[in-house]
């Protein structure tokens, strides 16, 4: 697949442009429409469209210069694998209850930001596993050392409390699984010299070592800082990625109505007259 963009931007943005990600030429007869639009020097309209794909858009927004072919693969790979964690997961369960309970759209997209930000399985936790990439990169016994001083140190008092097993790692399960390892998989396919192939070759180390199975979060972590991706930038990109499946759980559940909502089933063993019968 060759490069969609051209080799070089046409336009630079200038110096006095309070953004540096994007620029805007009027149209001559409305000051407040955009007869061109330029992303990081490159023309969205005049030359994107038609030539780049949503992934290709993407990069370069947050990384401003065009993807390799690879890169974009990785990145469209990464997307289609986040694009919908399923109800099982808090921050969609978070957006089918705003679908059933017919809050506005952007309300069910809000629960599902607010629920899928924290430390556990949600993109507080990619920030906590890509600075562990980015300190320990490829060396296993430096994720061992980092494991033990982060488990010996005292809980500071912050926003965030403290995580409660390593980044990137599920804390309920016994093995990774099938879909973190195939997803692993075509990662390691695509860059033989990636973390995320670095990661495959050792995963039964790491995850003896951490003491929990590799997660998703901590496969799309690998792929994040594979893509040249800082951690907060990992952090925005997961929360994104993954909204198409809350949006269509929401209107899904909206259309089924309160009565058909997948409540998690409960066995009470005590009633409130005592053991029932």
């Amino acid at each position: 697949m060759d490069n969609p963009l051209p080799e070089t931007p046409r336009v630079q943005t200038p110096a006095h442009m309070h953004s540096r990600i994007w620029l805007e030429e009027p149209e001559a007869d409305n000051p407040f429409a955009a007869r061109a639009a330029y992303c990081h020097g490159y023309d969205v309209y005049g030359d994107m469209l038609g030539r780049a794909g949503w992934a290709d858009m993407i990069f370069l927004l947050f990384r401003g210069e065009a993807p390799s072919p690879l890169q974009a693969a990785a990145l469209e790979t990464l997307a289609v694998a986040l694009a919908n964690p399923g109800p099982r997961d808090a921050s969609v369960n978070a957006a089918m209850c705003g679908g059933v309970g017919g809050s506005p759209a952007a309300a069910s997209l809000m629960a599902a930001l607010a629920v899928g930000a924290g430390s556990s399985g949600g993109s507080r936790e990619i920030v906590l596993a890509m600075e562990a990439w980015s300190a320990c990169g490829k060396d296993m016994q430096a994720w061992r050392n980092r494991w033990a001083e982060t488990a010996a140190e005292p809980e500071a008092i912050g926003i965030w409390p403290r995580a409660e097993h390593p980044a990137g790692f599920d804390p309920h399960g016994a093995s990774a699984s099938t879909p973190v390892k195939q997803v692993l998989a075509r990662l390691s396919e695509l860059d033989s010299h990636s973390r995320a192939a670095w990661l495959q070759a050792h995963l039964s180390e790491m995850e003896k070592a951490a003491g929990h199975p590799l997660s998703l979060v901590g496969m799309a972590a690998a792929a994040f800082a594979d893509l040249g991706f800082a951690p907060q930038e990992g952090e925005m990109l997961f929360l994104l990625l993954r909204l198409p499946g809350a949006a269509a759980h929401a209107l899904e559940q909206g259309g089924f109505g309160h009565k058909r909502f997948p409540f998690y089933r409960m066995e009470l063993q005590d009633g409130p007259q005592g053991k029932r019968p």
